[in-house]
């Protein structure tokens, strides 16, 4: 495909997959969310690591409140992010959901004087959203570039959560694109990284 058609293609893809989320009804989705959680749950890559970088829900994204809520009860630390300028994310460690406030695009981010920032990036589990991943890990996301930038610097493991009707064989990616070593969809786990996980590891 002509490359000058990517960024056309992209919006298109964001739209249709928006609005499959959108045409979601409550019980359905926290159905499909459920089956998520419980998969991930038992990822051998989750229940080893204690600390987890994890995005925090929009409504139409998996939910993620009861993953942090989860975590934060088995003890682990949970880092959610902060947008700065130039696209870039930092890591917060919180303790509960007080530590978190409306930020940009409406979500919310932690409190940079009530919370630890995370400097460490070569170690733990990062939950990756996405409008959608194909079957390589590679995802589509909002356009911004935040999480690319991060998952360039960010050396642990990550997984990256999608409903399944939202993964297509192939999305359109660049060179600075990183898939995610896992993909977790409500119907099967997916293990990309065969360098990380070689062995029945995740």
């Amino acid at each position: 495909m002509p490359v000058k058609n990517i960024k056309a293609l992209k919006i298109s893809l964001r739209q249709h997959y928006r609005e499959y989320r959108e045409n979601l009804d409550s019980s359905q989705k926290k159905a499909l969310d459920y089956e998520m959680h419980q998969r991930l749950w038992k990822l051998p890559a989750y229940r080893k690591s204690q600390l987890i970088f994890t995005y925090v829900s929009k409504p139409i994204e998996v939910d993620t409140h009861i993953l942090i809520a989860t975590a934060l009860s088995q003890h682990k630390s949970v880092a959610v992010p902060r947008c700065i300028e130039n696209n870039e994310m930092e890591f917060y460690e919180i303790h509960s959901f007080d530590d978190l406030t409306p930020g940009n695009f409406g979500v919310l981010e932690p409190l940079p004087e009530k919370c630890r920032k995370v400097t460490d990036l070569s170690q733990g589990l990062c939950i990756v959203p996405g409008f959608s991943f194909d079957s390589n890990g590679f995802r589509l996301g909002y356009g911004k570039g935040y999480y690319d930038r991060f998952l360039m610097k960010f050396a642990g493991n990550t997984v990256g959560l999608c409903y399944s009707a939202c993964v297509q064989w192939n999305l359109p990616h660049g060179y600075y694109d990183r898939p995610v070593d896992v993909l977790v969809t409500e119907k099967y786990i997916r293990r990309i990284s065969h360098e990380k996980f070689a062995g029945g590891k995740a």
